[in-house]
């Protein structure tokens, strides 16, 4: 393959990963994708805990089933440090707002956890 095709054919594909790049950032996330990141709370407030199980006494704040705005309002409060924590705000750094509000949005949906 000539060097002008070979150029031709890596400038095309930059394009064209660029420009799907692009079209998944316009997107909001997935509920699969906010599920996954929601993943990384169950650790420590256990959001993995089936409806009406007994949590752990050591067991922090349950997410599943609060409200969303609730929870974003949290997490933004956290990630800039208005909110203090220990752990929270270095987590909620590592998110971005469309991030926040999908995790937000999938804990909402979820059964709330029996005390």
């Amino acid at each position: 393959m000539p060097v002008v095709h070979r150029l031709a054919a890596a400038a095309l594909l930059a394009a064209l990963l660029t420009a799907h790049a692009a079209h998944a950032a316009d997107r909001p996330p997935s509920n699969l994708q906010a599920r996954t990141w929601a993943a990384t709370c169950a650790s420590c407030h256990h959001a993995d805990t089936a409806p009406g199980a007994k949590l752990p006494a050591q067991t922090l704040q349950p997410l599943a089933g609060r409200s969303q705005a609730e929870l974003i309002d949290a997490m933004q409060a956290f990630r800039s440090g208005t909110r203090p924590s220990t752990v929270m705000g270095q987590i909620a750094r590592g998110y971005d707002d469309a991030q926040i509000a999908a995790i937000a949005g999938w804990l909402s949906r979820q059964p709330q956890e029996a005390p």
